[in-house]
């Protein structure tokens, strides 16, 4: 069975090699949605009886370990030296240094890397990520899947 949670948030960036208007510093009300999948929990009388895993808890895990992190901050590549320059220089700002350029297809990986380890069979149901889909606008996205991944052996 897979189930879906979608979660938003709000964050900059800036693509310093693109040859058009995303190498300036702007941002995005971006979107993730994480698919799992895993066994329909059958154990009578517990919470989550007849799901593969409440999506409120699918929330909170994602949130702790990622959405709160790159909520209004700013993603820059770690070899953006102007930017990361500029970055270091306001007080306390919330800075996510990446080792690749945050294009949309690096985020949905580094967001499909983080977010594995997350859900590892948390509930003793086969629990498992299969997808990551992170839109940058309502009509631009980048899957990161899990067949697509291990066979690049990427994890």
């Amino acid at each position: 069975m897979l189930i879906t949670r979608r979660l938003e948030f709000d964050a900059g960036h800036r693509i310093p090699s693109h040859n058009s208007k995303c190498r300036h510093l702007h941002g995005h009300r971006y979107a993730i949605e994480i698919t799992l999948s895993g066994d329909i929990i059958t154990e009578a009388g517990i919470a989550e009886q007849g799901m593969v895993m409440d999506y409120s808890e699918v929330k909170r895990i994602a949130s702790t370990v990622l959405v709160d992190k790159w909520d209004h901050a700013f993603l820059v590549y770690s070899e953006d030296i102007a930017v990361m320059q500029f970055l270091q220089s306001l007080d306390d700002h919330k800075t996510v240094v990446l080792d690749v350029p945050p294009t949309a297809e690096n985020l949905a990986l580094a967001a499909f890397r983080i977010l594995d380890t997350a859900y590892q069979d948390s509930y003793g149901n086969h629990l498992r990520l299969e997808q990551v889909r992170l839109f940058e606008t309502p009509n631009c996205w980048a899957d990161a899947t899990r067949g697509q991944i291990l066979g690049n052996s990427v994890l």
